[in-house]
């Protein structure tokens, strides 16, 4: 059997935009290497989750690696907890988090300090977090990971946590163990509230509520937001959580859904987390320098690495996600062309298609019009190992659209690459 190289752009996926002349981010960038893949293999467009469902990240990546999650999931904040290598049991409350800047009101001014906050300054304010914040008979670890993003991890001495609990973070709610972006009437702390009877429920929202507030009052005077205050940065002086879970995932092991043994390149903890509970190895990369001709010569040279010894290896790559929710449509198609020049130029050049099928795609949609995800579909390339290629000439998403591989669910990818990788 072939070997598989999967590789995902972080919300790549766009709608037409008018500083782009009407083109989508995908369109407008000069991306020659992954089109002429595109040229040489086979296209179509995929629904990562499902039609109508803008999804967050976790339930992309799990659709894509052939996990259902609407029978597999157990919310965001266990895989996010996993990835950062903290301790998680059954009936402990795990929750992903940010640091964000508010007013007095509790008004959001920015739900990511402008992301502006570098890992350091997080790390110091996590620090004191952890110090200064007492919660009543119950311990909690916050950990800060990269940049504005956390996670925090609460056991109650009283007992089990439910996870059946709202978010403060008003940019997404909680459809079942999913989170899903949405339009918030009010950019304010939400309170968390449980969202049933049982009092596992309501102790883990007023848990959760009592952190906030406390934690809020750490942060605002904390030395790293006078500072920021004094050099005209926004203060990280709050931290939103969503997505709670409440108990560990139990995934079947990719290799005895498909028979192959991957490894993981990601540098997120949601990506990592769901590596590790998919018993996938997690190959460790440092955090992107801000250097993108370093950062993913660096990622191309440890996926080609990572496959002499795996039967696979997915590859996620951040980069285009950010100026979409930044809403800067210029600098995503600048993201993709970086990607292109410096991570798919090399792979190309070294990659043995015959004997490796290479397959691209994105976990979901991050329109700069919307600065959000959408429930739109995203392209996706297969290309090598005898795959025989359509007749479209282009990676983006209305090229895509006319590909011979149709419209498919994000489910459905990972059974037809494994056919892909049993041809002849």
């Amino acid at each position: 059997m072939k070997k598989l190289l999967y590789v995902i752009l972080d919300g790549a996926g766009d709608r037409p935009n008018p500083q782009l002349g009407g083109k989508t981010p995908l369109q407008y960038a000069d991306k020659p290497v992954i089109d002429e893949l595109a040229k040489a293999g086979v296209t179509g467009l995929v629904y990562t989750v499902g039609e109508g469902i803008a999804p967050e990240s976790d339930v992309a990546v799990l659709s894509i690696l052939g996990y259902d999650p609407f029978k597999h999931h157990v919310g965001r904040g266990v895989l996010e907890a996993l990835g950062a290598n903290l301790e998680f049991r059954d009936g402990w409350l795990a929750l992903r988090c940010n640091f964000a800047t508010i007013d007095e009101n509790l008004r959001i001014l920015d739900r990511r300090c402008g992301r502006t906050l570098t890992t350091a300054e997080a790390h110091k304010l996590a620090e004191a977090v952890n110090s200064q914040v007492k919660l009543e008979e119950a311990e909690f670890t916050f950990r800060s990971t990269i940049g504005h993003r956390g996670v925090l991890v609460v056991r109650s001495l009283r007992g089990y946590l439910s996870s059946n609990i709202t978010n403060t973070d008003p940019a997404y709610e909680k459809v079942g163990l999913m989170g899903v972006a949405k339009a918030p009437s009010e950019m304010k702390v939400s309170e968390c509230k449980p969202l049933d009877d049982k009092p596992e429920s309501a102790l883990a929202a007023k848990l959760v509520n009592d952190f906030t507030l406390k934690a809020i009052q750490v942060l605002d005077k904390h030395p790293v937001n006078e500072e920021r205050r004094r050099k005209g940065l926004l203060p990280a002086n709050a931290i939103l959580c969503r997505d709670a879970s409440d108990s560990l995932p139990k995934l079947k092991p990719i290799e005895e859904l498909y028979g192959l043994r991957m490894a993981c390149l990601a540098e997120m903890p949601v990506e990592r987390g769901i590596a590790v509970a998919a018993g996938m190895e997690v190959v460790p990369i440092p955090p992107m320098t801000g250097n993108p001709q370093v950062d993913y010569k660096l990622r191309a040279e440890s996926a080609l690495e990572a496959l002499v010894k795996y039967d696979g290896v997915y590859v996620h790559l951040k980069g285009p996600d950010e100026p979409g929710h930044d809403g800067d449509p210029l600098r995503k198609a600048k993201s993709i062309e970086d990607i292109d020049k410096y991570f798919f130029s090399i792979v190309v050049e070294e990659l043995d298609t015959s004997e490796v099928v290479l397959a691209v795609t994105a976990d979901h949609s991050t329109p700069c019009t919307l600065k959000a995800h959408s429930d739109d579909p995203v392209p996706i390339l297969v290309v090598g190992g005898g795959v025989e290629p359509d007749d479209v000439e282009a990676f983006d998403e209305d090229s895509c659209r006319r590909g011979a591989l149709g419209v498919m669910r994000g489910v459905e990818i990972m059974p037809k690459l494994v056919e892909y990788l049993r041809l002849e």
